[in-house]
């Protein structure tokens, strides 16, 4: 069962989402937040496996919520929802720790995959914020270094892929994806898979 804190600051959002996440028998809603405030408490005190974390709150505001949540509890993973896409309330929510960033409008089974993705190492992003992102300011020299393998996986990473997954996609084993990951990790500098989805998305051209 996976347990899930909602925090949202309107009610007509609380409810439907609560109502939505309620068709999947693997979904729990554990706790409902109405602020930032209430959602920091509420993650100590219900210990949940996901957090939906609006950004536009009261008394603690969501980015700074989630660099609290995912400093203070590292297993609880944080996606940001929100009605806004602009690519710099994304980079400041990812930046912050969170796992995603899903628009509130999102299809419900895009909720749940995401939701799903999430707690197995995957970046959920809405359609639309992978598109703004992606349309962001290029660092060709970075871009040109990686090989169309390492781009395929980068990829793939940014579409919430495990490396089981994407090992079965390239016909490769889980240990040579590992190996391949740790090699775009180090050229672009970064310590894990969710920097590297921030830096695809920022960074590498929407291209086939």
């Amino acid at each position: 069962m996976i347990h899930i804190l909602l925090a949202d600051d309107h009610a007509l959002i609380r409810n439907s989402l609560s109502r939505m996440l309620a068709t999947q028998d693997d979904f729990e809603v554990v706790a409902i937040a109405t602020n930032g405030q209430e959602a920091l408490e509420m993650v100590s005190e219900h210990s949940p496996d996901i957090v939906l974390m609006d950004l536009h709150m009261p008394v603690v505001d969501g980015v700074t919520a989630i660099e609290t949540v995912t400093r203070d509890h590292p297993d609880v993973a944080v996606i940001a929802l929100s009605a806004f896409e602009e690519p710099t309330q994304v980079t400041a929510a990812l930046a912050a720790g969170a796992q995603g960033y899903l628009i509130k409008d999102v299809e419900p089974e895009v909720l749940f995959a995401g939701i799903r993705a999430a707690l197995t190492g995957g970046v959920p992003l809405s359609p639309r914020v992978a598109a703004q992102l992606i349309r962001s300011k290029m660092s060709p020299s970075l871009t040109d270094s990686l090989s169309d393998r390492e781009r395929h996986v980068l990829r793939m990473i940014v579409e919430g892929r495990t490396n089981a997954q994407i090992g079965t996609e390239l016909g490769v084993s889980r240990a040579t994806v590992t190996s391949v990951c740790g090699r775009i990790f180090k050229r672009l500098e970064v310590s894990d898979r969710t920097q590297a989805a921030v830096w695809a998305m920022r960074n590498l051209p929407n291209e086939p």
